[in-house]
């Protein structure tokens, strides 16, 4: 189901930081950062959507500034 595609492309984009630190000193490797086989237009969104979250903010953060 697509929101099933966008949910779960949501928590692998906010925990793709995490997730990439681990790999680079080569623990996790049964869990990838990026889920080629859930691949597709709703998982890709989320993916993005949540690794651009923490960056979200910080342009908030700016704009609200004055």
């Amino acid at each position: 189901m697509w929101w099933q595609d966008l949910l779960w492309g949501l928590w692998n984009g906010l925990t793709a930081c995490v997730v990439l630190i681990v790999h680079a000193f080569g623990g996790w490797e049964a869990h990838p950062l990026y889920n080629a086989v859930r691949s597709g237009n709703w998982y890709d969104f989320g993916f993005l959507i949540g690794a651009g979250f923490p960056f979200f903010g910080v342009i908030g953060a700016r704009r609200s500034r004055k």
